[in-house]
């Protein structure tokens, strides 16, 4: 039996706003069909190094990337590498909600409508639905504006949404962090269910729920990598002493 190869190859990624260096030297790699988190404190590159996992940054004017990420073997950052595959293949949620104004059915057919996808969209919308935990909630009210719901209730659409395009993985950029403790809990159960068809990377400020959720965790501190390791060995027989002083609330 092959063994799978990993999702992501990440090889030593500098990271530049302009003149400013944001994220030196980052090493890692990231399994397939587990949950990767990145903890670290705020300003540390976390969100940096995630966008750069489907160029999110290039939006951003004077961004430089040196090194290699890595997906399935192939550099992203190739020039024939198709940007909008890229995202098609790896998702991104956001931290604070972001459904569109319409309704929740077209929320979830947006992606593979604009991206002219061969789907039975009636299909597609139920099975994202159902995968992000949210159908029997809204089975009886697609029609229905998607801002009326519940903020826990709109991320888990806008998780919907990104498994309606079919990606290989989704990424969350501290995903819970608006929401209360039931509806964290709730998205936190969905993460485990989903690990199951995609690789998931998240990015936490919340170090219980990087060990509740993850399989691999991984330390930033000021743009560098500090650690990154098994979560379990991450948190109760980590190397370096700066993790052990992040995760016992000594520093940070």
């Amino acid at each position: 039996m092959t063994t799978d190869p990993v999702t992501f190859s990440v090889q030593n990624l500098d990271f530049y706003y302009g003149a400013a260096k944001a994220l030196s030297n980052i090493d890692l790699e990231v399994q397939p069909q587990k949950v990767t988190a990145l903890i670290g404190p705020s300003g540390c590159g976390k969100s940096t190094f995630l966008r750069c996992l489907n160029r999110m940054n290039d939006t951003i004017p004077g961004i430089r990337v040196e090194g290699k990420i890595l997906l399935k073997g192939k550099d992203i950052y190739d020039p024939g590498m198709d940007v909008v595959n890229l995202r098609q293949r790896v998702g991104m949620v956001f931290q604070k909600p972001n459904p569109f104004p319409q309704s929740i059915y077209d929320n979830v057919a947006f992606g593979p409508r604009v991206m002219g996808m061969d789907v039975n969209l009636d299909e597609v919308v139920e099975k994202s639905l159902i995968a992000a935990a949210l159908w029997d909630e809204v089975k009886d009210n697609l029609k229905s504006d998607a801002m009326g719901l519940s903020l826990g209730q709109q991320q888990r659409l806008c998780i919907a949404r990104v498994i309606a395009v079919q990606p290989e993985v989704i990424l969350m950029d501290e995903s819970t962090s608006a929401l209360d403790p039931i509806a964290t809990m709730r998205v936190e159960e969905l993460i485990a269910e989903l690990k199951q068809n995609y690789t998931i990377v998240i990015v936490t400020h919340n170090m219980q729920q990087a060990a509740r959720v993850s399989d691999f965790t991984g330390l930033f501190w000021l743009g560098e990598m500090v650690e990154f390791a098994p979560t379990n060995q991450m948190f109760t027989r980590p190397k370096e002493e700066l993790t052990e002083a992040y995760i016992t609330g000594r520093m940070g």
